[in-house]
């Protein structure tokens, strides 16, 4: 009804073809004009096009539906709708495209608003959000006022090759200008750019200016972005807009190669650095690598599915907040992983349920989230009751978005991973991503001490749960000739040995070594050993014996090293720093 000759796509896919409608959804027509650029993600939305496309020669395969697919919660979601679009006056009322007879932008609104529940729960968003539906994307939202990039220029160049980065490897990123307090959304700018307003960058250029010529290299190189506005007009006027006078500087087939039109069609370019100065956020949606069939760096994921559940039983309950709720921080679910390496950089994605559906009752708003990162104890297989030798080594921001990233490079070790809500007592869904070097048996920690089972009638049962961590060994016994060691600990409980990692060349070590050991036989003592790694036979440097009891100190003390044999034997040279706690209650630490 609104043209004769209609068309899913007319010469292909472009992030030209949208233009934002009456619906305050900039944020959905930017994600799309990003989706626009990678025809690989954009046929994972836009399954088998080719036969959902229009057939003038045969009307009679049409069936009048057409299929969309989105990530949704971790899994692709197939959504089915019909091809009735709203219109007023004969002319499509939300997204539409800038010819009159192409239909894809607005059936895949059509889609997107099925599966958030309505039209007017797309009524503003996060581009972040919906490029993550249609990708399966990790989301990293940056401050860019926060981090100060308009004015530190290092960290802005350090931001410029990581945004370049995640374009060249399939990424996409857009950008908004926050409003401040008490002003108003969608006002423009001095410099044409529009307040509360989502843009899609759709090109990320070091471009050259001045001679290349055949021995060196005589030309100036510029850090450029090109954005588009969803609306298809008002662009930027700053330096290098689309008229001004420093485009004179570019030859022509540098123009050309950067696609510059001179147009009033919503796409423009700037320096990076006005860039960082004129916009407030950004959001960079990486598509980390998993195939093990890449020249690049590939990544191991693991993906849990949780959630926040409230019960009055503290060992129940699964709703205890943040990390200031010193009471029941430990009361939330809780993730154990490993890094195998010496380093690893770490990205851990935290992404909870969409609340869009709630918008009717009032309750659409996204939940204020985080997690925190501690390193534990090497052997940790049950849940942290008490934090006592464990290190907080990371924690996320808490903002009230879908998604909170982090990334960071851990060291070698067990770490415990905890998504919380801000406030205890929050019911709802969330997925946790990992994304590692090598396998990190990311798994959840749910037991809160041994099972007892018709074995332990046999073998016994743990009485007692000790916690020990090895800070250092000092003044240790030189082993060869430059007066150094290749100092490692092992630490032996009833049957269980736990080994540090080799400390090189040094004889006073820094080890952070954690352990825990859930004790049959109390009455057995736990033995802290110092031996020097060797090629063909490690030789034993000393150790200490621990009665480990809960009437112990449980402040950080300094041990004497002896021979071999009971507590009494003979003095050797060197001692260690270690805390040892120690308890009845398995459910205590």
């Amino acid at each position: 009804d609104l043209c004769e000759d209609p068309h899913l796509f007319v010469n292909g896919i472009s992030s030209h073809d949208l233009h934002q409608g009456t619906l305050g959804n900039c944020w959905f027509v930017a994600a799309c004009s990003c989706l626009a650029l990678r025809k690989t993600l954009w046929q994972q939305v836009i399954p088998d096009f080719n036969e959902q496309e229009w057939d003038p020669n045969n009307p009679e395969k049409y069936a009048g539906i057409f299929r969309f697919r989105f990530w949704c919660f971790g899994e692709w979601t197939e959504v089915v709708v019909d091809d009735l679009l709203p219109t007023m006056d004969g002319k499509l009322i939300y997204c539409h495209s800038n010819v009159k007879n192409e239909f894809w932008s607005a059936l895949l609104e059509k889609a997107y608003a099925k599966l958030a529940g309505s039209y007017e729960a797309l009524d503003g968003g996060s581009a972040a959000d919906a490029i993550v539906d249609f990708t399966g994307a990790v989301a990293e939202s940056i401050d860019l006022v926060q981090g100060k990039y308009g004015e530190i220029i290092s960290e802005q160049m350090k931001l410029f090759e990581d945004l370049l980065k995640v374009h060249k490897r399939g990424g996409l990123i857009s950008c908004s200008i926050m409003a401040s307090s008490g002003s108003a959304n969608e006002v423009e700018t001095e410099m044409g750019l529009v307040i509360g307003h989502a843009y899609s960058v759709t090109a990320i250029r070091k471009l050259r200016l001045g001679e290349r010529l055949i021995f060196s290299f005589r030309a100036e190189k510029l850090f450029m972005i090109r954005l588009r506005n969803p609306w298809g007009k008002r662009e930027w006027n700053g330096a290098w807009s689309d008229n001004s006078e420093e485009w004179k500087k570019v030859s022509n087939s540098e123009r050309k190669s950067l696609g510059l039109t001179l147009e009033n069609d919503g796409e423009f370019w700037m320096t990076f650095e006005d860039w960082c100065k004129n916009f407030t956020d950004v959001d960079i949606c990486r598509i980390v690598n998993t195939s093990y069939f890449s020249i690049h760096k590939t990544w191991e994921k693991k993906m849990m599915h949780g959630a926040w559940a409230k019960n009055s039983e503290p060992l129940l309950n699964r709703s205890g907040g943040c990390f200031d709720n010193k009471e029941t921080f430990l009361q939330n679910p809780q993730y154990v992983f490993d890094v195998k390496k010496t380093e690893d950089k770490v990205l851990v994605s935290l992404q909870q349920e969409d609340r869009r559906k709630y918008k009717k009752e009032g309750k659409g708003d996204s939940i204020p989230i985080g997690f925190e990162i501690l390193k534990v104890e090497d052997n940790r297989s049950y849940r942290l009751h008490k934090l006592t030798v464990q290190e907080r080594v990371a924690t996320s921001l808490y903002i009230n978005t879908r998604t909170v990233f982090l990334k960071r490079i851990l060291k070698q070790g067990r770490y415990v991973l905890i998504p919380t809500t801000y406030h205890p007592g929050i019911i709802t869904k969330f997925i946790l991503r990992l994304f590692t070097d090598v396998p990190s048996r990311l798994r959840e920690l749910k037991a809160d001490k041994p099972k007892m089972t018709c074995w332990s009638l046999l073998c016994g049962y743990p009485r007692r749960v000790t916690q020990i961590k090895i800070h250092s060994a000092e003044g240790l016994q030189k082993q060869d000739r430059s007066g150094g060691a290749d100092p490692y600990v092992l630490i032996k409980c009833e049957n269980q040995n736990m080994r540090s990692p080799v400390q090189h060349d040094t004889t006073s070590a820094i080890f952070d070594t954690q352990v825990i050991f859930y004790r049959k036989n109390i009455d057995s003592p736990i033995i802290v050993q110092v031996w020097n790694s060797n090629i063909l036979c490690d030789q034993f440097l000393g150790q200490a014996v621990l009665a480990a009891s809960p009437s112990d100190p449980r402040e950080q003390q300094t041990l004497r090293l002896r021979g071999r044999g009971s507590r009494e034997a003979a003095e050797v040279p060197g001692h260690i720093t270690v805390k040892v706690f120690s308890s009845d209650d398995l459910v205590e630490l």
